[in-house]
């Protein structure tokens, strides 16, 4: 069975119930989909940007629901990956990069609707449940 980590825009999809990202984790099983403490850092920085009290019921469910994976063991990789993409001209944002070295530690498939800014890192699985 195929393991996810779920990527930032495609939590904030699954809130809003968009683009069937709900059942597709309904699909997947809550115990195959993961979430990075990176991503539940954002969705967290989402809130207090906005109303806290509306969205602290999103941040308990992530957190009852999901496996929180931290960032730790992917460090390695995070390292290799940002040196060689800054060497080849081609960076990525740190935090995102966090979440890709995250699913590649843990063997995880990135779902995520940022493509196109994914496909640059060597090895990383991705789909997009939008598409």
């Amino acid at each position: 069975m195929t393991k996810y980590l779920l990527d930032t825009n495609v939590l904030i999809a699954m809130f809003r119930g968009q683009y069937g990202i709900r059942e597709c984790i309904l699909e997947a099983g809550f115990e195959n989909c993961f979430v990075s403490e990176i991503t539940l850092g954002e969705i967290i920085t989402g809130a207090y940007k906005g109303d806290i009290a509306k969205h602290q019921h999103e941040i308990d469910f992530l957190k009852e629901q999901f496996t929180i994976l931290p960032v730790s063991p992917a460090i390695e990789y995070y390292g290799k990956l940002r040196a060689s993409l800054e060497k080849q001209g081609t960076p990525v944002d740190s935090l995102d990069l966090l979440i890709a070295a995250t699913a590649l530690e843990s063997n995880l498939t990135l779902v995520t609707h940022n493509t196109k800014h994914f496909q640059r890192i060597p090895g990383l699985k991705v789909v997009d449940w939008e598409a």
